[in-house]
This record gives structure tokens, C-alpha cells and sequence, in this order.
């Protein structure tokens, strides 16, 4: 699969393109960096309804693939004493680094990428689970990944890398409510 890196597609006449929100606020746990502090939508099945819609704006792949760009560019930015080993995900074909924080009430993450379109299939993750208490996390399913059509589009590595994703921000729920 090859990335967009050109300028961004033109939406079509008869819809207008949906903008990359930052959906970002302070955390008292991690500064000014931890994505979805607040969450922007009343639940995770919210978030991954907005999702769906947002993406059903699009006529093709390849505008899909430049929105998600354009979300993964909103990722708060990441403290480069924070890119460890220990924070490493495992799993990725990409460099990704995934920092847990807060408590069983209101989990918050902090997340990179090395790679534009993992930047934006973070991002979309943390819009989902981001703010959520540990419970609502481990009850909702990705759903939007085959909503928008996700699995796919994407190649094998950068699947493995999402569930590696998806993975980690469960275990770091399950750990929350059995520390």
C-alpha cells in the first residue's frame, strides 16, 4: 500500500469534507499531552459512529487514506524522553509508542508514529477509547475498523499493527481495574 503524499483531495460538489478535530485537553496525569482527555463524543460507540459517518463522506480510498494523514497530523505532540523501549508497541511494522495514563475512571493515552497513516490509525483509536473509563473500554469492540471499511485497506503489517494497538490499550484497561 502506498501513502498519499500529495495535497489533499478535493471533497465533492455535493458534500463538504469533514475537518481533523484535535479533540485534544490537558491531563492531569501527562501535561498537555494525552489525546481524548476529555472525550469529544458521550461514549466509544459515539466516537465510532462519528467515525463512520465521517468517513462515509468519501468517495474513494485514497481521500480516506489523506483524512486519516490529516488525523494523525492532530496527534498531540509526543516528549522524546517518552520513545523508550519500555513504550514501545511490539507488533508494528512501523515505530509506535503507546504511554497508559490516568486511572480505572478515565483512561488517557499518549501515542506516536514514525509512519503518517499510523498516526492517523492512532488517532482514530484514541478518539474511541481515549477518556473512557477502564470498564467502557474493555466492553467495546472496533467496530469501526470494518465500518469504514478499514480491514480492508490495509495492508497485513499495518493490520497486525492496529490489533497490537488495540491490544495494548485493552491490557492497559484490564491492568486498571486489577492493579
Amino acid at each position: 500500500m502506498r501513502c498519499a503524499t500529495s495535497s489533499p483531495p478535493k471533497a465533492s460538489a455535493s458534500r463538504t469534507r469533514p475537518r481533523a478535530s484535535a479533540g485534544a485537553a490537558a491531563d492531569p496525569h501527562h501535561g498537555d499531552h494525552a489525546l481524548n482527555a476529555l472525550p469529544t463524543e458521550p461514549s466509544a460507540e459515539a466516537a465510532q459512529a462519528a467515525i463512520a459517518e465521517e468517513f462515509g463522506f468519501f468517495g474513494d480510498w485514497t481521500e480516506r487514506y489523506q483524512y486519516l494523514i490529516d488525523l494523525g497530523r492532530k496527534l498531540p505532540p509526543f516528549p522524546e524522553e517518552l520513545k523508550t523501549e519500555d513504550h514501545r508497541l511490539l507488533g508494528c511494522q512501523s515505530m509506535v509508542w503507546i504511554v497508559p495514563g490516568g486511572d480505572r475512571s478515565r483512561m488517557t493515552f499518549q501515542a506516536v508514529s514514525d509512519s503518517a497513516i499510523v498516526s492517523g490509525l492512532i488517532y482514530l483509536a484514541l478518539r474511541v477509547y481515549g477518556g473512557r473509563p477502564a470498564e467502557e473500554i474493555l466492553a467495546t469492540e472496533p467496530d469501526y475498523i470494518e465500518r469504514i471499511g478499514l480491514s480492508r485497506h490495509l495492508s497485513p503489517t499495518r493490520s497486525n499493527g492496529l490489533a497490537a494497538l488495540l491490544a495494548s490499550i485493552k491490557d492497559s484497561a484490564r491492568t486498571a481495574l486489577d492493579p
